[in-house]
């Protein structure tokens, strides 16, 4: 899907918006945002924005915090500085070194499908841990001499530790 990125509108880092926005083209987001972004394009999230939002667009990629879903339908990127916090859907998956992310997420085809259709997909519900079996403390062990065996009428020394 060809793109046309070169008009991306960018909110600025002194910029504080909350509602719905649609970019036909791409957007960068450098200040803050709380709603719902939704792009044609590629969605930008820069080194120190932070979103409380829930996004879809074609690419995302994230250097800022976002609380809330991404749903990408080609392809999402976490790079270094990212923290995400919500269930992400894509259709490719990129995470680097130093990324955070807390949530569920759904990689692949049919993944790209939904979230280009605009689908949420649910999350399963999940059980809280159980309570860590204490462990037997081990101790160590003085070295045994080696014992002699006797195996199907021949002599076999062992050393056994």
């Amino acid at each position: 899907m060809a793109q046309n990125n070169s008009e991306m509108t960018v909110i600025g880092r002194d910029t504080r918006i909350k509602g719905e926005m649609f970019f036909e083209s791409g957007a960068r987001i450098l200040g803050s945002f709380e709603g719902k972004i939704s792009s044609a394009g590629e969605v930008q999230i820069g080194a120190g924005a932070n979103c409380q939002a829930s996004i879809e667009a074609s690419r995302v990629s994230v250097d800022g915090n976002i609380t809330g879903d991404i749903a990408a339908s080609e392809l999402l990127t976490l790079n270094a500085s990212a923290h995400i916090q919500g269930d992400v859907t894509a259709g490719k998956l990129v995470v680097l070194e130093g990324a955070t992310f807390v949530g569920h997420c759904r990689v692949g085809c049919n993944s790209a499908a939904a979230a280009a259709n605009g689908v949420r997909t649910g999350t399963t519900p999940t059980l809280p841990a159980r309570p860590a079996r204490p462990v037997p403390e081990m101790k160590p062990t003085a070295a045994r001499p080696p014992r002699e065996l006797e195996l199907a009428g021949e002599e076999v020394t062992s050393e056994v530790a």
